[in-house]
């Protein structure tokens, strides 16, 4: 693992943390690390659930290495192909659709361009009450096409989403917060205990009914209810399938009936 990305695992919930000062630039090299980390977190069957955050409390990820870029170590033409960027797309995370286990984002700081795009990818996000969201990219001449073009719009109005594209302007966390697009809003002291609070309650939880969660939502977006139905019924969901007849299942209907807490193997 690079050290540009720390890990540490604490029973069932690993965290993962950018550790690339000043800004947490993400490169080549940091995105195959987070990468290898949400592997790590997919493949290992003690792991229940990730957490997401970064050193330092002023920037969580200011996102692309626009110095590799200018230098020509990085690509921007076709840069999905040119470029290594390891498991799971661009920090690890933006194209991981095989990561069935729920990630919480702790945002430490401002969330800017590609690191906006990575906050994004996770599944809850618990932001510092002092943060900001933004894309800059406009007048760099590109587009955040890493995560924000395709993501943005369908967590905000359409309109504010164009605003943030078109004319860069900045979100606050308290902002971001009524519209969803943040789960939760805490005292920047607070933001990693609010967090493994969380985590410590997901993993608490039957694991293949956590998992299901998410294989089932990514199959069924924006696909029309009925559609939606049909293909949580019929198409290949081999989490969903498998929770179905899990010795977990019946654990938790069991501990409910007997009035105890359920004691969930992950199988």
């Amino acid at each position: 693992m690079s050290d540009s990305v720390i890990v540490n695992r604490s029973g069932h919930v690993l965290e993962v943390t950018l550790n690339q000062p000043k800004v947490n630039a993400i490169d080549e090299a940091m995105s195959r690390a987070l990468g290898a980390a949400f592997a790590q977190l997919r493949d290992d069957p003690d792991l229940r659930v990730g957490i997401l955050t970064a050193a330092g409390e002023r920037i969580f990820s200011a996102g692309w290495d626009l110095k590799a870029l200018d230098s020509g170590e990085t690509k921007l033409d076709n840069w999905w192909e040119e470029g290594d960027y390891g498991d799971g797309g661009f920090a690890g995370l933006t194209e991981n659709w095989n990561l069935n286990k729920p990630v919480i984002v702790a945002l430490n700081g401002h969330a800017i361009g590609g690191g906006f795009e990575l906050a994004m990818s996770g599944d809850l996000i618990i932001a510092a009450d002092h943060i900001e969201f933004g894309l800059p990219e406009m007048p760099l001449g590109m587009v955040p096409d890493a995560g924000a073009i395709q993501r943005l719009p369908r967590r905000v109005p359409y309109n504010i989403a164009m605003e943030m594209f078109l004319l860069g302007r900045r979100m606050t966390a308290e902002e971001a917060a009524r519209y969803g697009l943040v789960n939760k809003v805490v005292p920047a002291g607070e933001l990693m205990t609010a967090a493994r609070e969380w985590a410590e309650q997901l993993a608490k939880a039957a694991p293949l009914a956590l998992q299901t969660v998410k294989e089932v939502l990514r199959a069924i977006e924006c696909v029309p209810l009925e559609q939606a139905f049909d293909k949580m019924r019929g198409d290949d969901l081999p989490t969903y399938k498998a929770m179905l007849k899990s010795e977990d299942a019946e654990e938790g209907v069991r501990a409910f009936v007997e009035k105890r807490d359920p004691v969930f193997k992950g199988r």
